[in-house]
């Protein structure tokens, strides 16, 4: 199963990332990278720090697990069968919520960029299913090969993707897009279908 888990990530990362970028690249000629915002040592510094770490802490897991480094702690079958389902399905439905954002899919945010509202397709759903896949797929990835270091990688992505939604992306969103970021925000979840939606005269105003 470790083996099997290694191949899924390292062909989800070449898809979600490489075949990606590569798209973009040919689509509009730009990679889509604005690298790491805010000030080394902010908050917003540490969002795009932790997800990189994240993505390294789960390959390290799954490397030290088949070189027999890390032993996995003991599980169901059944359980590590269902982790298969969920990295699949997590990968798959991050490269189709890539693909449904168009020539606006980047990765980081650059202020004075100005990128098209997606709120059509699975962006109607929830605002942010790219991170909702790719936190699916690491758990599926966890639940295959369930080790403390790969526990450790799942919690710094959600926390990861948690700091750069909240801190980066919908402010600045909110600052480009005004109105429309807000009506949006306010029928759609974050993450989830129903949950972490804004209130324009509360919660949009507390997003700094």
């Amino acid at each position: 199963m470790t083996v099997a888990a290694l191949a899924i990530y390292l062909v989800g990362l070449a898809v979600v990332f490489g075949v990606r970028t590569w798209m973009q690249i040919r689509r509009t000629g730009s990679s889509g990278f604005n690298g790491i915002s805010g000030k080394p040592g902010s908050l917003r510094w540490w969002a795009g720090v932790s997800f990189i770490a994240a993505l390294v802490l789960e390959l390290a897991a799954l490397i030290l697990a088949a070189a027999g480094a890390v032993a996995p702690m003991q599980g169901i079958t059944a359980v590590a069968a269902f982790g298969v389902v969920l990295a699949l399905v997590g990968f798959v439905a991050t490269l189709a919520a890539q693909t449904g954002m168009g020539a606006s899919w980047r990765i980081g945010v650059k202020e004075t960029e100005r990128t098209e509202l997606v709120t059509t397709g699975v962006f109607a759903l929830v605002r942010n299913p790219i991170f909702t896949a790719m936190v699916l797929a690491q758990l599926g990835l966890t639940l295959m090969v369930p080790t403390w270091l790969s526990v450790i990688a799942l919690v710094a992505l959600m926390t990861a993707v948690e700091l750069q939604v909240r801190l980066i992306e919908e402010p600045y969103l909110l600052a480009t897009h005004g109105g429309d970021y807000q009506r949006y925000a306010a029928r759609t979840g974050r993450f989830v279908l129903g949950i972490g939606r804004l209130q324009p005269t509360t919660e949009m105003e507390n997003v700094k």
